[in-house]
């Protein structure tokens, strides 16, 4: 494989700022507007069509979107206008590369100057050389992409199917028929000043989840080469990056993390998940949520379908209220069916969430594979046979 050599990057493609639209301006169609965060919406007219490439126009060069058809590039963003020949994936994957440059701040400068990133000297592989490289990576994120896709479907039917035994009641009765929808005897709660099934008690999350806090992790910087990734709310979005803290092993047990357990951010930023990043130490500000007497499916979608409450608790009390505490927990109030219920849902949700914690590790390995061969790739280090 030639080295490649350095060339300006506006020998490679053009930029172009994209179009304005106010959202007054704005009709429902089947083109998407595409911003500097991506499809930020669609439209009835388009600007520009076939495969195209867009970077936000403040912030980090690298974060690209790639298109292929009709769409409409908004102002917030650059756009490729012409590609000079090159193959439009292998431009595409050779942007990614230049994530460590950071343009400019919209508060502090009027945005990134298209002509000095025409200017950037960029390694460049010529373009017979491109398309087996471009389509090799495409092809991971294509895997990654239809990944997320399958796993949006399996988190919605699991959603779906908890939310019809346990908050529409309609769980199989001894018939196998829907409870509520087969006049299953429903109460009247005063508690809850809400109906409920007969026999149904009343309690609250903290009733069938053990929440524990993560732990101060400057204390415990490593001493030797041995190490844990620390999961902090960033960690919990994006997965351990250069940029994670580090502690010792040795901290103690019920700190450390690993796949399938269920995370619970209660400052600031309030969100549940199932953490699939690897083994890593929990930071304080963060709860390990974990249960003895209640199946892992049910107190983890108790605790999603509760969330927004306390979001607007947060912003109903912003001035006085920073985050949930243990007496937020003890307060809230919760319909608990029979446990053997929950043990019966369990066994139909596990194998779904068996299947996304299965296609999100295969990201993992699929995400770090591209990134670690991306530069490689477009500086020639290795090639595709």
């Amino acid at each position: 494989m030639s080295k490649p050599v350095n060339k300006r990057l506006g020998d490679i493609v053009n930029f172009k700022r994209g179009y304005d639209l106010p959202s007054y301006k704005r009709k429902e169609g089947p083109y998407p507007i595409v911003s500097s965060s991506g499809i930020s919406g669609y439209h009835a007219e388009y600007k520009a069509k076939g495969e195209g490439l867009i970077t936000g126009r403040y912030g980090t060069l690298g974060e690209m979107y790639y298109v292929n058809g009709k769409y409409w590039p908004h102002n917030t963003a650059l756009y490729v206008t012409d590609f000079k020949g090159n193959y439009p994936k292998y431009v595409y994957f050779l942007l990614k590369c230049l994530g460590s440059l950071k343009t400019s701040d919209k508060s502090t400068v009027p945005g990134v100057n298209r002509n000095d990133l025409h200017e950037l000297l960029v390694p460049y592989i010529k373009p017979e050389l491109q398309k087996p490289i471009a389509d090799f990576l495409f092809l991971l994120e294509s895997k990654i992409d239809l990944n997320n896709r399958i796993n949006s479907e399996l988190e919605a039917m699991a959603k779906t199917l908890y939310d019809y035994w346990f908050v529409q009641f309609d769980f199989p009765d001894k018939n196998g028929k829907p409870y509520k929808s087969c006049s299953g005897k429903i109460v009247w709660n005063k508690e809850l000043k809400r109906e409920i099934p007969e026999g149904w008690k009343v309690g609250s999350l903290l009733d069938i989840a053990e929440y524990i806090n993560g732990l101060p992790c400057q204390k415990y910087r490593p001493i030797g080469t041995d190490f844990l990734y620390v999961i902090k709310i960033r960690e919990m979005r994006d997965g351990f990056t250069s940029e994670s803290e580090l502690v010792r092993p040795d901290i103690p047990q019920k700190a450390i993390i690993e796949n399938g357990d269920v995370l619970f951010s209660w400052s600031a930023s309030l969100e549940v998940q199932i953490w699939t990043g690897g083994k890593g130490a929990l930071n304080q500000h963060i709860f390990k949520v974990t249960s003895k007497k209640y199946p892992k499916s049910f107190y983890y979608y108790q605790l999603v379908n509760y969330l927004q409450h306390f979001k607007m608790m947060a912003d109903n009390r912003r001035t006085t209220m920073g985050h949930i505490t243990q007496d937020h927990l003890k307060q809230s109030r919760i319909v608990l069916p029979p446990i053997e219920l929950t043990e019966k849902l369990e066994c139909k949700l596990g194998p779904i969430r068996t299947a996304i914690t299965s296609n999100q590790l295969a990201n993992n390995t699929l995400s770090s594979l591209r990134d670690w061969l991306l530069p490689m790739l477009m500086n020639g280090q290795v090639k595709v046979g």
